[in-house]
């Protein structure tokens, strides 16, 4: 009797230990935050991968962000993102017609917005419990600054101010993020994620280009140039039309030609979408605040840790 005694009671105490050892973990972490980086692809005048052959021509976005679990399926996080974008005629797809028009651009955004995510499996659990791998789909708003630029002479020159095509547009403007993304569990705390997020918009000036042509304000353009850019703006002309048919050996606009031609310059693609865009593949780390963290993995008590392991 004494020997099944002190079985049963080593038994229970080692039941006792992983009981802890696995309770220790049974807590709710509605609250997460999380990094993540990786390529962003410009579409619009300038690039086009529905409709041409054109290559990926990436930049690269990093954003961190904070999520609140808010159902069973439901969580809603706020982004903080730095992305950059570009675009340029060469090297453009024959069929587009696009390299005489010899433009370019590039940007250096910033945006914040509000995302709601539906997961395929549960998110309100433990965080032991946590699914290894959920899928989910999401969709928000947000504000993004707006700031094209283009070189000239060597130096990169803020479109926007110039309204290069006489239409006014925001320095902020809308997103509209879609997308779709996969968590995978890492640890406890930790998962790894990954994410395809399209930002639509309601401007057609992130790449400051938008009419098809420049005959509604060639006018308007050459008489900010001058008679041989001693105009009041002379760089708006110098940075609308850059087509090399139309511009002298030293550079400079040729101002004759241009009003020769009526202003028939093209300038946009004519593309049948009328806003423009970007896409980002990130990857990144989300950490699950629950309480003991600060006690356990990269914040344990080294101090005390003899005496709270259990593993």
């Amino acid at each position: 009797m004494r020997k099944l005694a002190l079985i049963f009671l080593l038994s229970m105490m080692a039941f006792e230990a992983y009981s802890q050892s696995f309770y220790r973990y049974r807590f709710d972490a509605p609250w997460s935050v999380s990094v993540a980086a990786g390529p962003t692809q410009y579409f619009g005048e300038l690039y086009s991968l529905w409709k041409y052959n054109e290559g990926i021509q990436p930049d690269w976005n990093a954003n961190i962000a904070v999520r609140r679990t808010l159902g069973t399926y439901i969580r809603a996080r706020a982004e903080f993102t730095y992305y950059q974008i570009s675009g340029q005629d060469p090297p453009a797809d024959p069929r587009s017609n696009r390299e005489p028009r010899n433009l370019h651009f590039r940007a250096r955004n910033w945006e914040a917005s509000v995302i709601g995510e539906l997961h395929l499996k549960p998110v309100k659990v433990y965080n032991i419990t946590r699914n290894f791998i959920n899928f989910y789909g999401f969709a928000g708003v947000g504000v993004s600054s707006n700031t094209p630029k283009a070189e000239l002479n060597g130096s990169w020159v803020d479109l926007r101010p110039l309204q290069l095509e006489n239409n006014p547009y925001d320095k902020y403007i809308f997103v509209f993020p879609t997308g779709i993304g996969m968590k995978y569990k890492l640890n406890v705390y930790t998962d790894l994620t990954l994410e395809m997020n399209y930002r639509w918009t309601i401007t057609d000036y992130m790449d400051d280009i938008s009419a098809y042509n420049v005959k509604e304000f060639y006018q308007d353009l050459v008489n900010d140039y001058g008679v041989n850019g001693d105009g009041p703006r002379p760089d708006r002309l110098r940075l609308a039309i850059r087509n090399p048919n139309f511009i002298k050996d030293n550079g400079e606009p040729d101002v004759q030609k241009i009003l020769d031609n009526g202003g028939r310059i093209r300038r946009g693609s004519g593309l049948d979408e009328r806003f423009d865009g970007f896409m980002s593949l990130n990857i990144g780390l989300e950490l699950y605040l629950s309480p003991d963290i600060w006690d356990n993995w990269i914040f344990r008590n080294r101090v005390n840790e003899k005496s709270f392991r259990f593993w």
